[in-house]
């Protein structure tokens, strides 16, 4: 009998952090026998292992790829996947024991719906960490309109198997681990599909960062940024255009209005937040000079 779920996890060379994600799965208060997890292994060197410990408690496949980045990673597990549903997360994120049984409460009363569910940042005492996570809760809270997110992020992530198969997955021509999800997300509306936000299903997120690893990470996000623009239009989703000043003054005060912010303090997070974004506007100009045409004699 085929399983009712797919849990798919892209991973590189982080395999303490995968083993806590598989011990979280492993905590899950849904049958086992009604779930399968597909781990991709995207170039990691050396490949990762998984203990005899955890086979022993979770159904879980091993799939090895050359290095070819988390999108092209999670459509590798899809199509060997089983399951009615599929469930992604990041080999970086523990979800809680009740992850699945409430993804599943979604999908089932919504069979067509693209459902993401909470992040919620786990390191509250690492200021860089907690700065990201305020800034995808910011866009998360802004680009929520009616009810209706504009995209959910793929560390977090259910739908039905045959609904991703018959979309095409995610765009691989996203290398890294930038704006793949805002892509599949804009996919997914252009084709009428329905996006749902809910709090309910919640993985936490180990993302250890240093301030070196916060600026390399923004300044990717603004090269997948502008990848993303790309992408939308050349598939007709219509040009993303520049949000106002407001929208980067409420960033940057948004540590000071969101409630809790750990054990950082406040203004300390509202100067990371700015100099995230001085971060991404550099690497959104870096990639769109990198991808001008070159004339040549």
């Amino acid at each position: 009998m085929n399983p009712v779920w797919s849990v798919v996890i892209p991973t590189r060379n982080r395999a303490d952090c995968l083993r806590r994600c598989l011990l979280a799965l492993a905590a899950q208060d849904y049958p086992r026998e009604r779930f399968e997890v597909i781990v991709v292994d995207d170039g990691g060197s050396p490949g990762i292992e998984i203990g005899a410990d955890l086979r022993k408690e979770l159904e879980i496949a091993l799939i090895r790829q050359p290095r070819s980045g988390p999108a092209a990673a999670r459509n590798r597990g899809a199509s060997m996947a089983r399951g009615q549903f599929l469930a992604f997360t990041d080999d970086d994120c523990a979800p809680v024991p009740d992850w699945l049984s409430e993804l599943e409460r979604v999908l089932r009363s919504n069979p067509n719906a693209l459902a993401g569910g909470r992040v919620l940042n786990a390191l509250g005492g690492n200021p860089y960490s907690t700065a990201s996570q305020l800034l995808i809760d910011y866009l998360c809270a802004e680009y929520t309109k009616d009810g209706q997110p504009r995209f959910l992020t793929s560390n977090n992530l259910a739908l039905a198997r045959g609904a991703f198969l018959q979309l095409g997955g995610f765009d691989e021509s996203f290398r890294r681990a930038a704006a793949e999800d805002r892509a599949f997300s804009e996919h997914w509306r252009s084709n009428g599909g329905d996006l749902r936000y809910v709090k309910g299903p919640v993985v936490h997120h180990t993302h250890d960062l240093t301030l070196a690893g916060f600026l390399r990470q923004h300044f990717g996000y603004g090269r997948g940024a502008r990848h993303f623009h790309q992408v939308c239009r050349r598939n007709g989703w219509g040009r993303i255009t520049m949000e106002p000043l407001r929208f980067y003054f409420g960033l940057i005060a948004f540590p000071l209005t969101a409630g809790s912010t750990g054990r950082i303090s406040p203004p300390w997070l509202s100067a990371l937040l700015l100099v995230s974004q001085v971060a991404t506007a550099t690497g959104y100009a870096f990639e769109a000079i990198r991808a001008k045409p070159r004339w040549t004699d």
